[in-house]
């Protein structure tokens, strides 16, 4: 039995050694791992009788509505001589936003389709002049003098220089037909984009 407590005895003491040892070390401190990323939360779903906000309209822009005023008081415009050729560019935009001038420019070139006034230079003429000029085919010529240096090189007499501008949400029309010989503006018209 003094054999069975003494090995027991031994055993507690030598567990207590073991025990303080590894008391006396540090065990190394984690850090806690951070998410790269944050993580999505679904989206709310509205509680019973809790009214839903809408989402924002968007706002359309009737371009053919828009141009077709201007370019009906253009064709009449005093000074043109009868089948000139008449360069139209893309609308810049000086607006405080983005906005579509692609789709302005088309409707503006299609109101000036057939109308018996002017020979339109061809979107193809356009950029051909343009990349043998060096410029981007989706360039708005942004200044009077480029585009009138363009229209010289395309051999046309008059240019229709358009600019949308004021807020995005409703912004004002702007055109300019000047005679590419001397740069003189021979009318010019303005109104309010219809949506």
């Amino acid at each position: 039995m003094y054999k069975l407590s003494g090995v027991m005895l031994l055993a507690l003491i030598l567990s207590g050694c073991i025990t303080g040892e590894q008391s006396q070390q540090q065990p190394a401190p984690v850090e806690p791992v951070q998410p790269t990323q944050p993580v999505e939360q679904p989206p709310a779903v509205p509680e019973p009788g809790e009214t839903v906000q809408p989402p924002p309209k968007i706002v359309t822009i009737n371009w053919d509505a828009s141009v077709q005023p201007l370019v009906a008081k253009m064709l009449q415009a005093d000074g043109v001589t009868p089948g000139s050729v008449l360069l139209v560019d893309r609308i810049k935009n000086s607006t405080n936003g983005n906005l579509q001038t692609a789709k302005a420019t088309a409707a503006l070139q299609n109101s000036l389709a057939n109308n018996g006034k002017f020979t339109l230079v061809t979107t193809q003429q356009l950029n051909t002049a343009k990349q043998t000029l060096g410029l981007s085919a989706e360039d708005s010529l942004t200044s009077r003098s480029k585009a009138i240096g363009l229209a010289r090189y395309v051999g046309a007499q008059y240019v229709l220089y358009s600019n949308a501008q004021g807020d995005v949400k409703s912004p004002e029309l702007q055109m300019q037909l000047m005679l590419v010989q001397t740069g003189e503006i021979i009318w010019s018209g303005n109104g309010d984009v219809q949506h």
